[in-house]
């Protein structure tokens, strides 16, 4: 199955500069310009996937292309990467609104409000990042479907707080660390590390890591993504660089310091478009989180795995989990 998709199904990468900061976009499907393709079968819907910390995009590959077959290949999947959490390559050209545009267009995509925002590296302006990309790269009619994981499900919720104007159908929130996150099993470790040692991580990453020739590090990538059985056929060289370390281990941070109350006003005002799935063996939201939220919301759709995958399902769960989410989704799109 791996294979076949490997083999049949397109995936464009693209570098862009929203908010300023060099932005990662994989576009899985035939479709990369929504705006400007006019064409009969040009999709009505999206599927917008939002990464966990750290967020690199290339590592969702296998995910998207599996979501995307599963979807039938109907509808794009897009996965964004976190802003400072990935770099281009020297050979990579990086693309502004007015490439490939019409003057018509491009005057249409600018936006002065999304051009600066003030801590782009923290929790808050990620969620502004994720904004700023739908607002000006997602044709403003065009239904979406956000699946969040990990603290993307938090940036998930805020964005349907913030932009009520999108037209979301559907919230997926795999594995969300959307409270308690310095109380869970994980974030008791994390919390000290990334909160009182931050400084220290970032002169021993720049300290090791820096020096090392690109041959190197793509090596020790290679050979650990061999050991996780993770296939892409982007570069995941990111996973190594100082610079996008440091802005992961400034947003764990923050993550760890603000993601405390449960945002339950913005659960119930959008709860019948809410999907949550948590995890048996997810010491980052255990699996009382997961009965709390059953307590507090009876009639939502907060399901428990049954199958033991890991909070990192992307290394190795990747095809369970999109064989799930396009059986939740299976009634939405049929309407589409």
């Amino acid at each position: 199955m791996d294979s076949e998709i490997k083999e049949e199904i397109p995936v464009h990468e693209e570098f862009i500069l929203c908010c300023g900061v060099e932005t990662q976009v994989l576009k899985c499907g035939p479709w990369t310009d929504l705006f400007n393709d006019q064409s009969a079968n040009r999709p009505k819907l999206l599927i917008f996937v939002i990464t966990g910390n750290p967020g690199f995009s290339a590592a969702y590959v296998p995910f998207v292309k599996a979501l995307y077959s599963s979807v039938n290949k109907r509808f794009p999947v897009w996965v964004i990467s976190h802003a400072g959490h990935a770099l281009a390559p020297k050979d990579k050209k990086i693309l502004t609104t007015s490439d490939g545009m019409s003057s018509l267009t491009s005057a249409f995509l600018y936006n002065p409000n999304a051009q600066e925002v003030e801590d782009i590296y923290g929790l808050c302006g990620q969620v502004e990042h994720k904004l700023a990309f739908l607002r000006t790269h997602v044709p403003k009619e065009m239904k979406l479907v956000l699946i969040g994981h990990s603290i993307g499900c938090y940036i998930s919720l805020q964005i349907l707080k913030l932009a009520p104007e999108l037209p979301i159908i559907r919230s997926l929130l795999l594995f969300p660390t959307i409270e308690r996150m310095s109380e869970s099993p994980n974030g008791r470790i994390a919390t000290p590390l990334f909160c009182r040692f931050r400084y220290a991580l970032y002169v021993s990453a720049y300290l090791l890591l820096k020096p090392w020739p690109e041959k190197i590090k793509s090596l020790m990538i290679r050979k650990y993504l061999q050991m996780m059985n993770l296939q892409t056929e982007f570069s995941l060289l990111n996973m190594l660089e100082p610079f996008c370390l440091v802005n992961a281990a400034y947003l764990a941070s923050q993550e760890m310091m603000d993601v405390v109350k449960r945002d339950n006003e913005t659960i119930k005002e959008h709860l019948s478009k809410l999907t949550f799935y948590y995890g048996t063996v997810d010491a980052w939201c255990p699996k009382e989180y997961y009965e709390d939220m059953k307590k507090d919301f009876p009639e939502g759709d907060i399901r428990l795995c049954e199958k033991k995958i890991p909070h990192a399902f992307v290394l190795g769960f990747h095809q369970e989990m999109a064989d799930m989410v396009a059986d939740w989704l299976k009634d939405d799109l049929s309407k589409i």
